[in-house]
């Protein structure tokens, strides 16, 4: 069972990383605008509908990755303060009774919303002869479906909690910055 939690995480890692590269792209072509309006002067319509979708589908695929990092914002006032058991009793309720309403809400609407986009090639209206947008909506059911996974996985985490008393364990990755290991790291050399 916790080779399937973790093959997950390392899915939802996977494509989070790859997605991303987004802010590369994203900041290449915000330099290219500013370049092109400021020292040119000679402003491109098209930038501002291919950052909103840039950014549209970063945000909509860090979802799973920044879930499955524990990464989502939560009123940890008082949270931090309960025993694992006691945290993941309320994250199971609040992800039955919210979490999977609501992915399963997003992943179904977003099928038929990028169904039909597809079906008309979907182009954007914000400015005149606007590029194609129908795939970039496609992220969306995506996006909803791997949340989803990654919230069934976080689901059995919980309920494995109640169980044993502790939180299992969860896909490493790049974490903050540790100041002590920093310090400790500096001054051995």
């Amino acid at each position: 069972m916790q080779s399937l939690l973790l093959f997950i995480d390392k899915l939802s890692t996977k494509v989070g990383q790859a997605f991303s590269w987004l802010i590369v792209i994203l900041t290449a072509v915000i330099v290219f605008e500013v370049g092109s309006r400021y020292i040119a002067n000679h402003p491109n319509p098209w930038v501002f509908d291919v950052t909103y979708m840039l950014y549209g589908a970063l945000f909509m695929m860090a979802g799973a990755y920044t879930l499955s990092k524990n990464g989502h914002v939560r009123g940890d006032v008082l949270y931090s303060f309960f025993k694992p058991r006691t945290q993941a009793f309320f994250d199971l309720i609040l992800y039955i009774v919210f979490f999977i309403p609501g992915v399963v809400a997003l992943s179904y609407a977003g099928y038929f919303f990028a169904a039909e986009a597809f079906a008309i090639k979907e182009m954007s209206s914000v400015t005149a002869d606007g590029p194609p947008i129908y795939h970039f909506k496609a992220i969306i059911p995506l996006a909803g479906t791997l949340l989803l996974f990654q919230g069934i996985v976080e689901i059995v985490r919980c309920i494995v909690c109640l169980k044993n008393g502790e939180w299992p364990s969860r896909e490493e990755d790049v974490e903050e910055v540790d100041v002590d290991k920093l310090k400790a790291m500096v001054g051995k050399q």
